[in-house]
């Protein structure tokens, strides 16, 4: 049995007794799975994400009991990128591993791709899948290093990450190309500790918290409007 938790700071605090639970179910495998901030998350990341104190209070719980567990669960945990120094290889490296397909047939290098602007994302109804892996312009957009700005360009560690995410790079710069801000080495690493420091103010301050967002047809166009002005 696979047990799936999505972390937030809502229910950060209750990770002893996640894992009790899981522990109780007799879960063969648990993933404690961070929120990433993409999408209606990141509308609503000042009240999701956790302060860095309750992250890394929560990780050290979790470590403790993988330890103890050891042999009978396997817990895999998820860090939030924006509690990282360094980016995820999205996808395994863009076109080099998954092939997503969407409900309208609208096939995916990733799930967000089609947020990036160009790239003309192709249907299966339309060609078959070794075109659209080969030929699409959308599956070749990111492959290699050739579109990479400094400093992922000249970085030895690009054939590690291969300059991060994409849309990340894109929600949080305004820019594809720029190498994804969770990385230290980027020019504009800074966004990722204005979040932070928003998210810690947000928590301390909640008396004056807004209610989350939620997607629904109404709210479809405010999610919209806050990706597009978004620093």
């Amino acid at each position: 049995m696979v047990l799936c938790v999505v972390i937030h700071r809502e229910n950060i605090h209750q990770m002893p007794q996640i894992l009790e639970m899981a522990e109780e179910l007799g879960a063969d495998y648990l993933e404690l799975a961070n929120t990433q901030y993409y999408g209606w998350a990141h509308v609503n990341r000042d009240l999701l994400l956790p302060t860095k104190e309750q992250f890394k209070q929560a990780e050290e719980i979790a470590q403790a009991f993988k330890e103890k567990v050891a042999g009978k669960m396997k817990i895999y945990y998820v860090v939030p990128d924006f509690y990282e120094d360094r980016p995820k290889a999205c996808m395994n490296g863009w076109g080099t591993t998954f092939l997503t397909i969407a409900p309208d047939g609208v096939a995916l290098p990733c799930h967000s791709a089609r947020d990036l602007p160009g790239l003309e994302c192709p249907n299966v109804n339309d060609y078959s899948i070794q075109e659209i892996w080969h030929e699409s312009k959308a599956f070749n957009f990111f492959r290699g290093f050739d579109w990479m700005k400094e400093p992922c360009r000249s970085c030895d560690e690009k054939e590690k990450d291969y300059g991060g995410c994409r849309c990340q790079a894109y929600l949080l710069t305004g820019d594809m190309y720029m190498a994804d801000p969770v990385c230290s080495k980027s020019p504009e690493h800074g966004v990722i500790q204005q979040a932070i420091d928003s998210a810690k103010v947000a928590a301390i301050s909640k008396s004056d918290e807004k209610p989350l967002v939620f997607r629904n047809s109404k709210n479809s166009k405010l999610m919209t409007s806050v990706i597009d002005t978004d620093d």
